[in-house]
């Protein structure tokens, strides 16, 4: 199946679930938000009715007064009103007034006069002083025959002496509620069927753009010239540009250039240095002189084992895809193991060392990868740091990482240099003897970094050097 159509299908059901819980929802909460509108107005009407009641139900002239025959006029009015596109013809308002004890006074529809209404809930609860409201169906087993009942008490001197029920059918508000949800079917049918289209647009621009870098790498893989696809940013350009690089380097020409370039330059000053010591020490000259020369070639030769030595780590390190072994490793034995390895010149130095690691604190990851990458940091900073200086070791977690961090005692790091530093070969002067270093520590420290799905960074602090390690 195309992927274009895979996209489009798997695009076409997350439309299709979203819309039908969405619409589900809404359709479901049409019918009991109208419902809970009306029933304010209903709350309103009762109310307004309770305080114009009042001198009747209280002087017990009710059945003397004019309202009988107002409600009754009422009843027979035809509005002819067109309500958003729906005609009205006429009312619905049923009105029925309840003595103190539930019986009733007075009755728009003339059904109930002298019946006791005392436990019907729109009494009921109003006579107790509660908000009394009941929804009844005048029909067994027909939710459309429901009808809703407001009650409101009427007062005199905070005491009830009656109670006024407005009731208004359920089913006079059906038309507003299926031409609310029929709307709502058609916009939501539109929005899903552009949505779909909008779908469908995607997935074939998406196919299109993948057919024309398919056939670019195809076109590279055998041999013939091709144009790189061009596209306007996003994820496609960047996957143009991958495709373009892993081009450029499996053909090796730039890559290898460079490298044989830099590493010849590496290996230029110690080779000479080595030769210029050997020429001289095949003449005649002082025993101090001598020993100065062997040391020379000594120290120039430890440089180039080095080198060597820190290339093909790294050269393993960069060819590795996954790490080959992932256990817990506590950093404060691992700190300290480092530490025992270069006792000897920290013990030179006078330099004050400081781990403030709880034991059990520990890293996922590969021990061999990580006590290298620890190990390169602390031959750096014991590069820099000076005569009884300070190196401090510190580790806690920052939320959902753990931060390892080194810190040594020295001059700033110029900010030009700050973004360089874990760029292959490049070091900067040590101090006290001016020499450069391989430039490979800090390089290969980062791609371990990488590996363990962490990151290196590195920044001047008050004092000193801050070099972290952030595992996730």
């Amino acid at each position: 199946m195309p992927l274009s159509i895979r996209i489009f299908l798997v695009y076409l059901l997350f439309i299709g679930l979203t819309g039908y819980f969405v619409l589900n929802t809404v359709m479901k909460e049409i019918r009991p938000g109208v419902r809970q509108s009306t029933e304010e107005t209903l709350v309103d009407t009762a109310n307004l009715l309770a305080e114009i009641l009042h001198d009747d139900v209280k002087n017990g002239t009710l059945s003397q007064s004019r309202l009988p025959q107002v409600l009754k006029a009422y009843g027979q009015r035809k509005p002819a009103a067109t309500i958003w596109g729906l005609e009205k013809n006429q009312v619905n308002h049923r009105i029925y007034v309840t003595d103190a004890h539930g019986i009733v006074l007075l009755d728009s529809a003339e059904q109930a006069v002298g019946q006791d209404y005392s436990n019907w809930n729109d009494v009921y609860l109003t006579l107790r002083g509660e908000y009394g409201a009941r929804s009844t169906r005048t029909v067994d087993g027909d939710p459309n025959s429901s009808v809703m009942h407001v009650g409101a008490p009427i007062t005199d001197n905070g005491q009830i002496i009656g109670v006024v029920t407005v009731a208004k059918p359920n089913s006079s508000l059906q038309p507003y509620v299926d031409r609310t949800e029929h709307r709502l079917l058609w916009y939501g049918a539109g929005l899903i069927g552009l949505g779909l289209l909008f779908g469908a647009l995607l997935s074939w621009w998406l196919s299109a753009a993948l057919r024309r870098l398919t056939a670019y790498a195809q076109a590279v893989s055998e041999g013939r010239r091709a144009e790189l696809p061009h596209y306007r940013g996003g994820e496609m350009a960047q996957l143009a540009n991958a495709v373009e690089h892993m081009r450029t380097q499996l053909e090796g020409k730039a890559y290898v250039e460079r490298y044989v370039h830099t590493l010849t330059h590496e290996l230029k000053s110690p080779l000479a240095a080595i030769r210029g010591a050997a020429e001289l020490l095949q003449g005649e000259m002082p025993q101090a002189q001598r020993e100065r020369f062997v040391g020379n070639i000594d120290s120039e030769s430890a440089r180039m084992q080095q080198l060597i030595e820190r290339l093909l780590n790294l050269a393993l390190v960069e060819q590795r895809q996954a790490l080959e072994e992932q256990v817990e490793v506590p950093l404060a034995s691992l700190v300290d193991e480092v530490l025992q390895a270069q006792a000897a010149r920290i013990e030179r130095g006078r330099l004050q060392v400081e781990q403030s690691i709880a034991p059990d604190l520990k890293v996922f990851g590969e021990p061999f990868l990580l006590r290298q990458a620890i190990g390169n940091l602390l031959d750096n900073a014991l590069d820099f740091t000076p005569t009884e200086g300070v190196v401090r070791f510190k580790a806690e977690r920052q939320g959902r990482q753990l931060c390892f961090s080194l810190f040594n005692q020295a001059e700033a790091i110029p900010e030009y240099a700050l973004p360089r530093l874990s760029e292959r070969f490049y070091s900067l002067p040590r101090p006290g003897s001016g020499r450069k270093s391989t430039g490979l520590g800090l390089n290969f420290v980062e791609e371990v970094m990488k590996l363990h799905g962490g990151e290196l960074r590195i920044g001047n602090v008050p004092g000193g050097v801050e070099v972290s390690l952030r595992f996730p």
